[in-house]
């Protein structure tokens, strides 16, 4: 409920970044500390998030799923991609 209201009650005692559920403050937590708990099992690199971890592990397996729409050349990560699609708006 409290995404809809807009309140958030749990900030960050660092930063004063605020947070709508006390588990997204645990996992902002972890921006300002050396804990990493998620571990690559192939080149033993360590994560905060999950879902980092999940990212990275598309470089080990060559998956590609982000298609340039231009040039239809692939990238394993979304954010590698919104910068490739700049090259192609800087060249128009």
């Amino acid at each position: 409920m409290r995404t809809h209201t807009k309140e958030k009650p749990y900030s960050c005692s660092i930063c004063n970044k605020a947070f709508s559920h006390q588990q997204s403050l645990k996992m902002h937590s972890r921006t300002h500390s050396v804990e990493k708990p998620y571990v690559c099992d192939i080149c033993c690199r360590s994560f905060s998030r999950r879902s980092y971890l999940k990212a990275h592990l598309r470089t080990h397996a060559r998956v590609k799923p982000f298609p340039c729409f231009i040039c239809s050349k692939t990238f394993s990560h979304l954010p590698t991609l919104k910068k490739h699609l700049l090259k192609h708006a800087s060249k128009e």
